[in-house]
């Protein structure tokens, strides 16, 4: 970041993918486009939802993306486009506090672009 640019509020972003390769992707394509600075791929958990009138269940892999506010309406896009259910769970809450030095490397390594890869 050059130092005219002022540091953004960073942002996680939670979202679902159906599997571990996908979710992997989805990974991959955020980071390489630099929409986030950081996807952790956390265990797979059980998700009882109710879609279209029935009560679903389904394994899924969430993913928590750390960006900033600047770069979020573009991971929202990203994940939206490349995405293979027709509506993700997309959800994104500001970080209230962090270590500095951690918040600045997010910063650094995040910029607002849009991806290419697909699920």
């Amino acid at each position: 970041m050059n130092a005219i640019q002022k540091s953004q509020p960073v942002w996680l972003v939670l979202c679902n993918a159906p599997d571990l390769a996908c979710a992997e992707r989805l990974a991959q394509g955020l980071i390489s486009e630099q929409l986030a600075a950081c996807v952790n791929l956390l265990s797979p958990v059980q998700s009882i939802y109710r879609w279209q009138g029935q009560i679903e269940q389904a394994t899924e892999i969430p993913l928590l993306c750390k960006t900033t506010a600047t770069a979020y309406p573009a991971v929202e896009r990203y994940l939206q486009q490349h995405h293979p259910y027709e509506t993700p769970e997309i959800i994104a809450w500001p970080v209230a506090a962090g270590l500095p030095a951690y918040l600045t490397w997010v910063n650094n390594e995040t910029i607002s672009s849009q991806g290419n890869t697909q699920c």
